[in-house]
């Protein structure tokens, strides 16, 4: 009972980041791989809360990378799938198994290339994970980047990177739709024209500050982008990309600062409210993410990258009624978008309300019969009811 006990302290202590009270907890004979009632370690309860210092002392005592919790996630994808950079990569270090999938049968890249995590993408990429890997949606990391994204800076730079390292253009969704197809009908013409290989990046500063970035040289980067505002001082594309850098060197507060003065410059490029909702979201500030968000779904009532992406936000927080009621505006632009209800039911069963989970789930298999992965949260959804 001791160790049971020292080793759930050591769970909620990798919660809240208490390094030296963690250090002292294994010496004291905590189980490293511990799970709480929710299949959690205590390594996947430091990287949903990004704290670096104390998933790396975890990861040195031999924590398991590739350990699941009751959603079959494990701490590896979990990294990915939040754009946690430094945890992502002591993972990989470690032996993560980079081929593994979740429970939606999406590999690392999958969620990163959605949710917009550039560097993500990148370390995936370096570290073998399969860049035409397709999840039980039917879609692949270059299907979710231009069908989940906005087609702005951010994504199209995705969608390159994908591409370089050998993402199939011409692979088909369940709908026999390409990604072409995807990013001609979302107006997405910037992402047309890298599909069609005719996109080449024509400002000097920009293409020398990318070429550092991959190496992480982001202060050399920033000293491109600097040269190329003397010249240009209200151009867009080079804020981006400074605003862009400083976030990579966690710089939260001058990255806002650039996006903001970006949107000071343009009000309407919607595509800075996505920024600077992360920027916010990264300095752990939901409530001033939120309303970044608003601000964009408020300009752009009809769309559905800023309210999706809210949404997402939303179930990270653990705040799924919020989320459910932003599912439910995306379905009333979108009837038949499978993974809105799918994303809608998995709220409703979070919130314990079975029967409505079990009404979203019929939606998608409605619009999509043949996917399994709907077949089986219908199945986990009756089990869960008869147990009521």
């Amino acid at each position: 009972m001791e160790n049971q006990s020292l080793s759930q302290n050591l769970i909620h202590a990798s919660e809240r980041g208490e390094y030296d009270l963690v250090e002292q907890l294994l010496k004291d004979g905590a189980s490293v791989d511990y799970k709480d009632a929710d299949g959690r370690t205590a390594l996947m309860a430091a990287t949903q809360k990004n704290q670096e210092d104390v998933a790396k002392l975890l990861i040195g005592a031999g924590s398991d990378v590739n350990a699941r919790d009751i959603t079959q996630l494990s701490p590896f994808i979990c990294s990915a799938a939040n754009g946690f950079h430094k945890i992502l990569r002591w993972m990989i270090d470690a032996g993560a198994d980079v081929k593994s999938v979740n429970r939606f049968g999406g590999t690392a890249l999958l969620p990163s290339s959605e949710k917009g995590y550039l560097k993500t993408v990148q370390i995936c990429l370096d570290a073998g994970v399969p860049v035409n890997h397709v999840n039980n949606l039917g879609w692949s990391a270059l299907l979710e980047a231009v069908i989940l994204g906005n087609g702005g800076r951010l994504y199209s730079d995705i969608i390159q990177t994908l591409i370089d390292a050998g993402a199939d253009v011409h692979l088909a969704d369940r709908d026999g739709k390409s990604s072409l197809q995807h990013a001609k009908e979302l107006n997405q013409q910037k992402v047309v024209n890298i599909l069609n290989m005719e996109y080449k990046e024509s400002n000097d500063s920009i293409k020398k500050a990318k070429a550092l970035a991959l190496t992480d040289k982001y202060e050399d980067a920033i000293l491109e982008i600097d040269r190329g505002l003397e010249f240009d001082c209200n151009n867009l594309d080079l804020i981006y990309y400074k605003g862009y850098f400083l976030l990579e060197l966690k710089k939260h507060v001058a990255a806002l600062t650039e996006f903001n003065k970006a949107l000071t410059l343009d009000p309407k490029d919607l595509d800075f409210y996505f920024y600077t909702a992360n920027c916010f979201r990264l300095m752990k500030k939901p409530e001033q993410a939120l309303n970044e968000y608003d601000k964009a779904c408020n300009l752009d009532p009809k769309g559905t990258f800023y309210r999706y992406h809210k949404s997402n936000y939303l179930r990270e927080l653990g705040r799924h009624a919020e989320a459910v009621i932003e599912m439910d505006k995306l379905l009333a632009l979108q009837p038949n978008r499978y993974d809105f209800s799918f994303h809608k039911a998995n709220s409703l069963r979070s919130l314990g309300k079975h029967e409505e989970s079990m009404e979203a789930i019929e939606n998608a298999i409605a619009t999509d019969p043949t996917n399994p992965l709907y077949h089986l949260h219908k199945k986990q959804s009756l089990e869960l009811l008869e147990q009521k």
